[in-house]
């Protein structure tokens, strides 16, 4: 499928309500709940950037999950029904240290941007952790 599926992929202005407590959830798996709530917070006030769908998944690295996943073929569905997907949540990793970046929310519309295009510049928000 990837490569063969050349949909351009639209993006919200900004992420969904719901994406904020589901990033949360997340990340309180991996942090304590004032590092939880600091990051949360950092995400509500981050601008919009892009990066490229490549990139996002090395960063993190996560591998790529497949099209037949129910969660990223509904996200393809929404790309070729020409719906807007909510921009992508990440928390910022730590080069010196080897620490990963996280995808805090969006870890299937990054997959499913992927099969559309792996340089498919997704709209994010990025949150550093609290030094």
């Amino acid at each position: 499928m990837h490569g063969e599926d050349k949909s351009e992929v639209l993006w919200l202005p900004t992420p969904e309500d719901q994406d904020y407590p589901n990033a949360s959830g997340y990340l309180s798996l991996l942090g304590t709940d004032d590092v939880v709530s600091a990051l949360v917070s950092a995400l509500r006030d981050a601008p919009i950037e892009h990066r490229k769908a490549k990139d996002i998944l090395r960063a993190a690295r996560l591998v790529l999950l497949p099209p037949d996943n129910a969660h990223v073929a509904s996200d393809l569905k929404k790309i070729r029904d020409g719906k807007r997907l909510s921009p992508i949540l990440m928390v910022c990793g730590d080069l010196a240290s080897g620490v990963p970046a996280q995808v805090a929310d969006g870890y299937h519309r990054v997959c499913a941007s992927y099969y559309t295009d792996e340089n498919t510049d997704i709209p994010l928000k990025l949150a550093r952790l609290p030094r």
